[in-house]
């Protein structure tokens, strides 16, 4: 039988991978029945290794396969691993001929740094803010990776060896663009890939709720209006389909739809209220 004991730490990474199965309730993650068939318990065994607490038992037991790097699409791949250390940010793995890229980091442990190896190394790691840097520094040094990470929050990565300014977007690489989105933190970042993919950090994520784009408005640390013009401004310099944040929902549509979405987003963002600042209350 399938469990999920009280050390969770209502990150949502089980509902996101799991969401036939496990549900929010009371602050945190349950079980809202067993597995129905094969494809919810191989969800079950994606959502318990990607747990950064690890609180999601099969008879009582760790569950010993690892599914990650899950592709998502084309060469992007859920990294899993993730960390208590980020809340269980999701962090993506990128494969790229000219060297393969992280978006954030999963959960250190040598078993994923051989993984990686494996396939093909890590040549880049691109920080999305200061809240995703916490394995950033072990994965560059075992990898001999560069670091990118915008000055607004390079305090929290100073080994970062690539850093961005301002906010007019940089093609960091081949095909990778960043885009400074000052609000969530003075340094927020998210990076457009091939003009598809984008990695939006704590910036931008699908709700499941809404059913829309949305910010998290209880962990706007820096300054709301800041982060009103980030988005308006990420609307009117870059197309993508995928949205693919740190926590979160991940979504794929047109990438015109995705364009009317987020203006649309910048629209309910003017209308409404400010919201305090309290973790406790970040709605998915």
């Amino acid at each position: 039988m399938w469990e999920i004991d009280d050390t969770c730490i209502d990150c949502d990474v089980a509902r996101q991978l799991a969401p036939g199965t496990v549900v929010r309730s009371a602050g945190r993650s349950v079980l809202a029945r067993q597995p129905a068939g094969p494809q919810e318990h191989r969800a079950l065994e994606q959502a318990a290794v990607a747990c950064p607490v690890q609180s999601i038992r099969l008879g009582g037991r760790r569950v010993g396969t690892d599914p990650f790097p899950l592709r998502l699409d084309g060469e992007v791949h859920l990294c899993g691993h993730t960390s208590a250390r980020t809340f269980g940010a999701n962090a993506y793995l990128v494969g790229r001929p000219e060297g393969n890229l992280l978006v954030d980091t999963p959960r250190w442990s040598s078993a994923v740094a051989d993984a990686y190896e494996r396939g093909g190394g890590i040549a880049h790691i691109l920080l999305t803010h200061r809240d995703h840097t916490a394995h950033a520094e072990r994965f560059a040094r075992h990898f001999g990776a560069r670091v990118w990470i915008h000055e607004g929050d390079l305090d929290a990565a100073p080994y970062a060896d690539g850093v961005l300014r301002g906010t007019s977007p940089v093609e960091v690489l081949p095909g990778v663009v960043a885009h400074p989105v000052p609000g969530h933190t003075r340094g927020s970042t998210v990076y457009v890939v091939d003009e598809r993919y984008c990695f939006t950090g704590d910036t931008l994520y699908w709700s499941r709720a809404a059913q829309d784009l949305d910010v998290f408005e209880t962990v706007v640390w820096h300054s709301r209006p800041e982060l009103i013009a980030s988005l308006l401004r990420l609307a009117r310099r870059a197309r993508f389909g995928w949205v693919l944040p740190g926590h979160g929902d991940r979504c794929h549509l047109p990438a015109d739809e995705l364009h009317e979405r987020l203006l649309g987003l910048v629209a309910r963002m003017r209308a409404r209220a400010p919201r305090p600042v309290d973790i406790t209350e970040v709605a998915w």
